[in-house]
C-alpha cells in the first residue's frame, strides 16, 4: 500500500530543506518527493508536521554492535545487529571485517550475504605491522592480488577494501580491487606523502578512520593525513571525541569540505551494550566507560552511534544539521558507490527515513519502506 508522508521539513540533497514537502513511498522505494496529483484516502495519509525528514544513516566501517562481530557472528546474531542498526538511525551498513584468515573472512562473507547487508568492507590482513592497532599481527598478511581476487569474487555485494597502500609496490593489488569492482581506502598505513599520493593515482578513494592508525601530520613529512586535509579524497572521522579530539574534528571537516567528510563509527561488539569484556575479530576489549581498549591498552573500535556522531559533528564544527547529515548518508554513500539506491531522498531510492525533531532527538525510523 502505497504511504503519502505530509507537512514535513524535508532535507533534500542539495543541503537544503523544504518545507512541507510531501513524500511518496510504495513498495519499499520512494515513488515521489514535492508535489503529486494522486488522491488518498485517510488511512493512506501520514501527517508528520513538525518533524524534519532525514535519509537514513549509511555507516561504511562498522564491526558490529549489540554483543557482536562481523567476524564471528552467526547469521540469527547479523539479523540481530541488523534490527539494533535500524534501531539508531543506520538503514545501510557495510559490514566491516577485521583482520582474520582467508578461511574466516569467507565464512563471514556467506553470513553476511544471507542477510542483505548493503555491502562488505574488508579492513585487516592487508595492513601495515607498524600501524596495526587492535589487529593480530599474525593475521596479517602481504598485499597479494591472488588472494584478494578469491576474497572479492566470493562477495555479490558492493565492497570496500582498506589497505597499507604503500606495500602494493607493483600496483598490481590495486589494479586487482578496481579490477573486481571494489573502491580502495588508504588505512593502517605509516605512508609518506608521496606513497599516498601514489595510492591515489592508482584508484584509492578515501583513507580509513583518518588521522588513527597512521602517522600524525608533521610539518616536515606530512604523510597521509596532509594528503587527505589537502583534498585527497574522502576522509572518514570517528566524531566522539575520543579517536579524534573535537579541535581536530574542527580542522578536517574544514580541510576536507562537507562533500569529503564521511562519518562513521568503527563500531565493535560493546556499542549498545554495557561496560564488560567483549572481543573485535577474536582479540579481547575491555569498555570501560564506553571507550574499547585491548588488554595492552590500545583502541579497539568505538562504542559510538552515528546519529551521535552526527550530532557531535554539529557541535564540534558547528556544522548545519543539512550539511553534518549529509556526512553521514550522501557522503559514504558516495564513496562506497551504492549513492544509487541510498544516501539521500530521492525518487527511485530505497525508503530508508528518519523522523527528528525540533531537539534532534531521533523520533521514527523507516527501512525500505516499513516504519520501526
Amino acid at each position: 500500500m502505497k504511504q503519502l508522508l505530509t507537512g514535513g521539513l524535508v532535507w533534500r540533497s542539495d543541503h537544503t530543506f523544504t518545507e512541507n514537502c510531501p513524500v511518496l513511498i510504495g513498495d519499499g522505494s520512494i515513488l515521489a518527493v514535492g508535489a503529486t496529483c494522486d488522491a488518498y484516502t485517510p488511512d493512506q495519509i501520514a501527517d508528520i508536521s513538525g518533524m524534519t525528514v532525514l535519509p537514513g544513516l549509511v555507516d561504511v566501517h562498522t564491526h558490529g554492535r549489540a554483543g557482536y562481530d562481523f567476524n564471528d557472528a552467526t547469521e540469527e546474531q547479523m539479523r540481530l545487529m541488523q534490527k539494533d542498526y535500524a534501531r539508531h538511525g543506520v538503514t545501510s551498513v557495510m559490514a566491516t571485517l577485521a583482520s582474520d584468515t582467508q578461511e574466516g573472512w569467507l565464512r563471514s562473507i556467506r553470513a553476511i550475504e544471507a542477510c542483505g547487508y548493503e555491502g562488505i568492507h574488508f579492513e585487516g590482513r592487508y595492513l601495515n605491522s607498524a600501524k596495526k592497532g587492535a589487529h593480530a599481527a599474525h593475521l596479517l598478511a602481504s598485499l597479494d592480488p591472488d588472494e584478494l581476487k578469491k576474497c572479492l569474487a566470493a562477495v555479490h555485494l558492493p565492497c570496500h577494501v582498506s589497505a597499507a597502500l604503500e606495500l602494493d609496490k607493483d600496483g598490481s593489488f590495486s589494479r586487482k580491487a578496481i579490477e573486481m569492482g571494489a573502491t580502495l581506502g588508504i588505512g593502517h598505513t605509516a605512508a609518506t606523502a608521496e606513497e599516498a599520493r601514489t595510492a591515489i593515482s592508482r584508484g584509492a578513494t578515501s583513507f580509513t578512520h583518518l588521522f588513527n592508525a597512521m602517522p600524525p601530520l608533521h610539518h616536515r613529512e606530512g604523510g597521509a593525513v596532509a594528503v587527505a586535509l589537502n583534498g585527497g579524497g574522502y576522509g572518514e572521522i570517528i566524531a566522539d571525541g575520543v579517536h579524534i579530539c573535537p579541535d581536530m574534528v574542527r580542522l578536517a571537516y574544514r580541510c576536507l569540505g562537507v562533500d569529503h567528510t564521511v562519518l562513521i563509527t568503527d563500531s565493535m561488539a560493546g556499542t549498545g551494550c554495557p561496560d564488560g569484556e567483549y572481543s573485535i575479530a577474536g582479540m579481547p576489549v575491555i569498555v570501560k566507560n564506553g571507550r574499547a581498549l585491548t588488554t595492552d591498552g590500545v583502541i579497539a573500535g568505538s562504542t559510538l552511534n552515528l546519529w551521535d556522531g552526527v550530532k557531535n559533528l554539529m557541535s564540534f564544527a558547528d556544522a548545519s544539521l543539512a550539511d553534518a547529515i549529509a556526512c553521514a548518508t550522501l557522503n559514504p554513500a558516495r564513496m562506497v558507490g551504492i549513492d544509487g539506491t541510498v544516501g539521500s531522498i530521492d525518487a527511485g531510492k530505497r525508503a530508508d527515513l528518519l523522523l527528528v525533531n525540533a531537539e534532534t532527538e531521533l523520533c521514527r525510523v523507516m527501512r525500505c519502506g516499513e516504519w520501526i
